[in-house]
């Protein structure tokens, strides 16, 4: 306790295990400069797991009681920090997934860089290793200065792990994602800025927002102000037309750096945004339109474009985008209901996408990894991998066995039938068909006979092994018990 706030250090550990695992590697490195990779990653995985320990309570807990802490004394008794069951869940997709991430980059030989990453091991863990603290801390950020510093906290690594790769091609992927942060990161804050304008108030509360929206001027500026923080963040979530950076910067950064990107990033971007929907959801707000049209728009431009790919990364990233557009559909009817489907949508699509990533980086680098031609007969040449896969693209698709995929869909869909938006109902209907085939396009070559011509495959690295295990485990686990995922939100 402090003058000022109260600080309960164990409530705060999603955040300080990453960041304390970030200072260490990069304390140690100094110490002993020749300390092995294998070390630096340890260090790494161990953070995470702690954190992700601490997440435990407050996912299991109930809304009504969320964890908090940075509290101000009575009479006012404000958090800064806190939360519930969703905050937490959401906490806990980005440890898991950084933890994924980890171990994919962990090399194969003594000598090897991680990753294939130039910079050195401790450089790689204590990149991803910040970036994910900032990803927790945003969930659970309630005031504005804390959530804009950890909202750049979870881009700005990311950044500098694409650019980690050293390739031209890494180069540019870096620099469109930079320069895509910066134009969202001036959205972000002019729209804070026109938050605390309309309430009166740097903090994130119904409170607020009840006072503003009484009033026909201060509404205004506050539903502004939210169409610009929903802008912004929309760059980082990938949402259409503020995409671009998506395909190149995925196929630039190496595999497990584009998984990064994938689902820790996109949970970092999503939990921001359900920070500035929850004291709009139930309220006597307009229903945000401007959401909706984004939704439709992401997952058609998305799916699309995804048809026609030939390289594996740049498929999943277009799935990105559609997903993109899945995970703020039921944002469209701004109620609670919408907020726990969107994080349990995204939760569900994360685990199906590490594990198309792991395979993807135990099948092999370019050539022979970057061609969907590579993956014909993948069931026949090693049925676990093809396995695994099979399962992913049929979660993502929505189809059985990958029944959380399937379940999501439904959750994602019914706040916006419940609200009676039924022409965004019909396109994210028509697009969970045209979503089908593009999964299925990639899923009936697992099928095929692999030809004599067919590269080999060759025998995953401990870290990936593991990376891929562990992350099939969940997505059968949570298949045949969706509940185990989703029920976390509810």
């Amino acid at each position: 306790m402090t003058a000022l706030v109260s600080i309960d250090a164990l409530a705060l550990a999603p955040v300080l295990a990453p960041a304390a695992g970030a200072a260490t590697t990069l304390v140690a490195d100094v110490a002993v400069p020749r300390l092995r990779a294998a070390a630096h990653l340890a260090v790494g995985v161990v953070a995470l797991l702690v954190g992700i320990a601490f997440t435990l309570p407050g996912a299991l807990g109930s809304p009504s009681a969320p964890v908090r802490t940075l509290c101000r004394p009575a009479p006012d008794g404000a958090c800064f920090y806190e939360a519930g069951p969703l905050a937490s869940a959401l906490q806990l997709g980005a440890l898991a997934s950084a933890l994924v991430v980890l171990l994919l980059v962990w090399p194969r030989r003594r000598d090897e860089e991680p990753g294939g990453l130039q910079g050195g091991p401790a450089v790689v863990v204590a990149l991803a290793l910040s970036a994910t603290a900032g990803a927790a801390a945003v969930a659970a950020a309630h005031d504005l200065g804390s959530w804009l510093v950890a909202l750049e906290l979870a881009t700005l690594p990311a950044i500098a792990l694409v650019a980690l790769r050293g390739t031209t091609a890494a180069g540019a992927g870096a620099l469109s994602l930079l320069t895509t942060s910066l134009v969202s990161f001036a959205m972000v804050v002019l729209g804070g800025a026109l938050w605390l304008v309309a309430t009166g108030q740097a903090v994130f509360s119904r409170g607020a927002v009840d006072g503003a929206l009484r009033a026909p001027d201060t509404r205004a500026v506050l539903v502004l102000g939210v169409l610009l923080l929903v802008g912004g963040l929309g760059f980082k979530l990938s949402l259409v037309p503020f995409h671009a950076w998506t395909p190149q910067t995925y196929a630039g950064g190496s595999e497990p750096v584009a998984a990064f990107l994938a689902a820790t990033s996109k949970i970092a971007a999503l939990a921001a945004l359900v920070v500035v929907l929850r004291p709009l959801a139930d309220a006597s707000a307009p229903v945000l339109v401007a959401i909706g049209v984004l939704a439709a728009v992401t997952m058609t431009v998305g799916n699309v474009l995804a048809l026609v790919q030939d390289d594996p990364v740049r498929l999943l990233a277009w799935s990105t985008v559609a997903q993109a557009g899945w995970v703020v559909l039921p944002l469209a009817a701004l109620v609670t209901d919408g907020l726990a489907a969107s994080g349990g949508y995204l939760l569900a699509y994360a685990i199906a996408t590490l594990v198309a990533f792991s395979v993807v980086t135990v099948v092999g680098a370019p050539p022979a990894g970057r061609s969907l031609a590579a993956y014909r007969g993948l069931l026949r040449r090693s049925p676990l991998l093809g396995a695994a896969l099979a399962l992913a693209l049929l979660s993502l698709a929505g189809l059985p066995p990958g029944v959380v995929g399937l379940v999501a869909k439904v959750l994602a869909l019914r706040p916006v039938v419940s609200e009676g938006l039924w022409a965004l109902a019909l396109v994210a209907v028509a697009n969970a068909v045209i979503g089908i085939a593009v999964y299925l396009r990639w899923f009936a070559l697992l099928l095929q006979d692999p030809g004599p011509d067919a590269p080999p495959l060759r025998r995953p690295a401990p870290g990936p092994a593991a990376a891929l295990a562990l992350t099939a485990a969940a997505l059968v686990l949570t298949s045949l018990a969706p509940q185990l995922l989703l029920g976390l939100l509810d």
